[in-house]
């Protein structure tokens, strides 16, 4: 029973149970496969996504690191579009390392607080 898989949404839900996103502060919820990584700001209390970004829309040019900092920065900027600056980050079960981090950095550099 003690899988990879397992042990992470173990951790996923352990952070769920303290992280929730307003419409004023919503959650940036990460996802990351092998390839790809997915983000989105999520509005929990009337259950809507108000803004997604993923490495499918940025640019493919250097590692996975560094595409995944520009997702970070595209987050960014959508989520000043529509007026919002501070965010919860929810890590989604990963460590915050690598990838999960180099999102969040390029989140911070775009001018998202949290």
């Amino acid at each position: 029973m003690d899988s990879k898989l397992y042990n992470r949404t173990r951790v996923k839900y352990r952070i769920r149970k303290k992280v929730s996103g307003t419409s004023t502060k919503p959650r940036l919820s990460v996802f990351r496969s092998n390839k790809e990584i997915y983000c989105q700001l999520i509005d929990d209390v009337n259950g809507v996504t108000l803004a997604s970004a993923s490495t499918k829309g940025v640019a493919k040019t250097g590692n996975k690191v560094t595409q995944s900092a520009e997702v970070g920065k595209t987050i960014a900027a959508k989520a000043k579009a529509i007026s919002i600056e501070k965010v919860v980050f929810d890590r989604g079960g990963y460590l915050y390392h690598g990838r999960v981090k180099s999102l969040a950095d390029g989140a911070r550099e775009g001018g998202l607080i949290f």
